[in-house]
């Protein structure tokens, strides 16, 4: 039976320039391909670590060598710009390969907006650091000129840090909803969504904020009735004790696992902690859904039951 499906690939995935974007999207497509061709219904979300970073720097770079000419550019519009190159390649290495099957079904990148609650405790406490680094002199002149939070980075300079607040809602939905009833593979939530907030009457407010990709494709999925989220890794499975000589792959994980290894300090913060629990979000989030954590070019055996780590509610 087809499935509805919500894919969160990491940025790191789609190289660091864009030449290497351009290869690896046509790797990542084969791989999203293979579900279409099953007859399921996918939408991906993705990360944008790398590509964001670039864009606030070289946006960072004109500000400075021209500062009469040029202001600063928001992190929002920043995430918007990378949800937008980003998706113009996914899109087109999709549409080619499903062209290649003989596959009639289109391809869409939705410029996508995520809610985010502005009394979310992360903004007291940014800790996620973007942009290029700062000497001592730079990083003082941003705190004093644009208010910027910064915090020293292990010896290698000085970066900005901004919050990671939790996703709320997704305000195009029933965009996306629309495309994926209208057969359309959907490319969404680049980025983890530009972070919004409501203000004033019907007005949205970009947020200096980084929203997780891996939380935001658990809220996709939830508001779409997906079927399955699938959050791809660099591991064909998750571990306890990685890198240990006791590692443990894992093909299951269930709510009361996942709150043991948490507790034991298993998954490491910024890496596989925010996977699981996304992960554990989604499926908890509504009868018959589950999850799966699994390499890109095993996701269709993960979600047939043959590899991958299953999370359930």
């Amino acid at each position: 039976m087809s499935k509805r499906i919500v894919i969160a690939l990491g940025g790191n995935a789609l190289g660091n320039n864009l030449p290497e974007q351009m290869e690896a999207v046509k790797h990542t497509a084969r791989a999203i391909v293979d579900l279409i061709e099953q007859g399921n219904e996918v939408v991906v979300a993705h990360g944008n670590g790398p590509q964001v970073g670039m864009i606030q720097e070289a946006m960072t770079q004109l500000t400075r060598s021209n500062p009469e000419k040029y202001i600063p550019c928001p992190l929002s519009v920043c995430v918007a710009m990378s949800q937008g190159y980003i998706g113009y390649d996914l899109q087109n290495a999709l549409r080619e390969e499903m062209l290649d099957r003989g596959i009639d079904v289109g391809a869409a990148t939705v410029l996508t907006q995520v809610e985010v609650d502005p009394k979310d405790p992360a903004f007291a406490n940014p800790t996620k650091p973007i942009g290029a680094f700062m000497t001592r002199e730079e990083a003082d002149r941003m705190i004093a000129e644009r208010g910027y939070e910064v915090v020293e980075d292990a010896g290698r300079g000085y970066r900005r840090v901004v919050a990671s607040p939790r996703p709320v809602g997704i305000v195009e939905l029933d965009t996306i909803r629309s495309l994926v009833e209208t057969n359309h593979v959907v490319v969404a939530c680049g980025g983890g969504g530009i972070p919004v907030f409501k203000t004033e009457g019907n007005h949205l407010k970009g947020a200096a904020a980084v929203i997780d990709k891996d939380f935001a494709a658990a809220r996709l999925a939830e508001q779409l009735d997906a079927d399955f989220l699938v959050i791809l890794t660099a591991v064909e499975k998750v571990a306890v004790n990685f890198g240990k000589p006791d590692q443990q792959w894992l093909d299951e994980l269930t709510p009361a696992d996942v709150e043991r290894y948490v507790a034991e300090g298993q998954f490491a913060p910024g890496s596989m902690l925010p996977k699981v629990q996304a992960a554990l979000a989604f499926a908890q989030s509504g009868a018959g859904r589950s999850s799966l954590i699994t390499l890109l070019e095993r996701a269709a055996d993960g979600i047939a039951g043959k590899t991958g780590t299953i999370v359930r509610g």
